[in-house]
């Protein structure tokens, strides 16, 4: 997509949903979608590296998700993790910057390891920023900030009267994100599914036709059209002569 006139957004998060219905809707076991979507992953890191993207932030795990079966998130597991260590070259190679937003809780030991490594391995790189969320609920980051902020208030190292939405900013498992811009959700659902709940205070939605898997850079180039179709108010008025 080109054009002077269009307006990329600096920050764009995605709701990877729809890999298990991809993968039922062919006759094929629902880790197989998984492994079909970490393809579609891969092609929409570099169509938002070419397009401009800023910051990418993709869901790739909630803290709802364990309630899935047993097997299923083992599988999850180790694509997360087979997927860092295989693509840190790549990701150092494009300048990509990864922080991982979620908690430890619960992760495998060796998930731990390949996102601390892949964190430390692309920390001096100066492209795209990659907030992979894993383990992460949107209820529980504003939770873990709001008890980090009463902590310091407690101890007297904040005074009340001080703590505003900066504060909550500050404390975020990345406070360096900008808010979104535009959230993408494919596989057809019209929910947030507690993801970035406080970033996507003023975030455009588009909602992607089909599945996670069959995600294409012409997917990406419909929604940013449809973005520059909107009217960004913020609460206030748009006012024309």
């Amino acid at each position: 997509m080109s054009g002077a006139e269009t307006i990329i957004p600096r920050h764009v998060a995605v709701i990877m949903d729809g890999n298990g219905r991809w993968a039922l809707e062919r006759g094929l076991e629902r880790t197989e979608g998984h492994r079909e979507g970490r393809r579609a992953t891969q092609r929409f890191m570099r169509e938002a590296d070419d397009r401009g993207i800023g910051y990418v932030s993709l869901y790739a795990f909630s803290t709802e998700n364990w309630s899935r079966p047993e097997l299923e998130v083992e599988a999850l597991m180790d694509l997360i993790e087979g997927a860092l260590v295989a693509e840190l070259e790549e990701l150092c190679r494009n300048e990509v910057r990864m922080y991982w937003s979620g908690r430890r809780e619960g992760l495998p030991a060796a998930l731990q390891r390949a996102l601390d490594g892949a964190m430390a391995a692309t920390a001096d790189n100066q492209g795209m920023v990659l907030n992979l969320c894993v383990n992460y609920g949107g209820q529980v980051e504003i939770a873990d900030a709001s008890k980090e902020i009463a902590r310091k208030a407690v101890a007297g190292e904040l005074a009340v009267e001080e703590i505003g939405p900066e504060t909550v900013q500050e404390h975020l498992y990345v406070p360096e994100l900008p808010p979104v811009d535009l959230l993408i959700r494919p596989g057809g659902d019209l929910r947030v599914s507690n993801f970035l709940l406080w970033q996507i205070a003023y975030a455009e939605f588009y909602v992607m036709p089909g599945y996670w898997p069959s995600f294409t850079g012409e997917h990406l180039d419909a929604a940013i059209a449809d973005y520059n179709r909107r009217q960004r108010r913020f609460g206030g008025l748009v006012l024309t002569e």
